[in-house]
């Protein structure tokens, strides 16, 4: 499908970016409520007016901004928990690292608003009941309406273990390594805020070779980028990150802090707000997006749950060799369980015809949202860790997503 050869780019954030900040506290804060909310519901709680804790009840869209020295989180949530939002701002500050003021952000003094109200009773009605539902459909899965319009997509391809693009796989790895070995102290200059970028270079739709790889990172003042910072980024991130990979690197061009100071970072230097980042939290670029961010919001939003189902999917596809490449796009209206659409395209790469792929998706998945909780098993305290280096290509059992679980189903399917 590609006649020549092109050069493909994504970036990363570290943890301690502004954006990234906010993604984390946001979900650090949903966390907490479906870790109390699960104590209550085992405890058998009730309120006075007689509701019952409950998961299923659980309804959260929180947002966050930062900027010098304060935190801001707003948003609608529906819970019978009780959670120290404040006090989980600042834990979530402080593991991040902003512990002095002179690293431009300090847990401890930052300022923390909170404009928190229940979420709107009309957009509730339509996913505590489907429109299946209130139209005489039985099946307890559609008692679960999304909880917005919307398309969502997800991607899968066979450039690494973990079917993920290259290019954003090295940025979200460097980026990681990066934060390690600023919180090993093994380079004590290095200060929370980060980024990454990584350039391939794409021969007939593979990628063959590493161009450019770019490393911005907040440091102490004083620091010698030249002598001192880049000899130490290439021997603590830059090796160890690449040379465990599969793809020539060597001849790359490597830029470290180009503009050559970076002492002013974090909310110091620039405001932060949550669901900045979609790009970085999903393929770099390379599947589409729908728009819609993930962290903050609850499993019954489809801007996440639809989307880290559309993932699934693709991957199984790639996974199972039924083509190299897979974007599945899904769209939902609000309160309604079924999808209004299903598309699979597979650009060429398709080992059977894509029209048997799609109806044997049909026929393994269920892509209805309360299917897709209980399948994924979405309602636990697992968001904060997918709020910073991807929410994709991560080898963590908790990311369900990422399972190749229905490989074999698929295969049969097909068959």
């Amino acid at each position: 499908m590609f006649e020549r050869d092109f050069l493909f780019t994504s970036e990363s954030v570290t943890e301690g970016h502004p954006d990234k900040m906010c993604d984390q506290i946001s979900d650090a804060i949903l966390d907490a409520i479906l870790a109390r909310e699960a104590v209550l519901e085992s405890e058998g709680y009730v309120t006075d007016s007689g509701v019952k804790a409950s998961l299923e009840n659980v309804r959260v869209a929180c947002e966050t901004m930062t900027t010098t020295g304060l935190i801001v989180v707003a948003g609608e949530i529906r819970t019978r928990a009780y959670v120290d939002i404040a006090q989980i701002v600042r834990d979530t500050v402080k593991d991040i690292g902003y512990t002095r003021a002179k690293f431009g952000f300090d847990y401890e003094t930052c300022g923390v608003l909170t404009a928190i109200h229940e979420q709107s009773a009309d957009i509730a009605m339509g996913v505590d009941e489907a429109y299946e539902t209130k139209h005489g459909k039985s099946d307890p899965i559609d008692l679960v309406g999304a909880g917005d319009q919307g398309m969502m997509f997800g991607y899968a391809c066979n450039e690494t273990t973990q079917l993920m693009p290259m290019p954003i796989y090295l940025a979200h790895r460097l980026a990681e390594r990066l934060t390690a070995v600023r919180k090993a102290d093994v380079l004590d200059y290095l200060r929370p805020d980060g980024k990454t970028q990584v350039t391939v270079r794409y021969t007939d739709g593979k990628p063959v070779a590493v161009e450019k790889i770019l490393i911005s990172c907040q440091h102490a003042d004083g620091v010698d980028i030249e002598n001192l910072m880049r000899p130490d980024f290439m021997e603590h991130i830059i090796e160890p990150v690449l040379s465990a990979e599969d793809i020539e690197w060597k001849s790359a061009e490597i830029y470290v802090n180009p503009t050559g100071r970076f002492v002013i970072g974090g909310p110091m230097g620039d405001s932060g707000l949550t669901g900045r980042k979609i790009i970085v939290d999903t393929y770099g670029g390379m599947g589409r997006h729908g728009g819609g961010a993930f962290s903050g919001k609850d499993c019954t939003k489809v801007d996440r749950s639809a989307a880290y189902a559309a993932r699934w999917v693709a991957k199984n596809v790639v996974a199972a060799g039924l083509a190299d490449r897979c974007e599945i796009q899904l769209a939902y209206a609000i309160g309604v369980a079924h999808p209004l659409s299903v598309l699979v395209e597979t650009f060429g790469t398709e080992k059977v015809a894509t029209e048997k792929i799609e109806k044997a998706i049909g026929q393994v998945f269920d892509l209805r949202p309360g299917a897709i909780i209980r399948d994924l098993d979405l309602r636990r305290p697992i968001y904060r860790k997918t709020a910073a280096y991807g929410h994709f290509g991560r080898d963590d059992a908790d990311f369900t997503w990422e399972r190749t679980d229905r490989v074999d189903e698929l295969l049969a399917a097909v068959e």
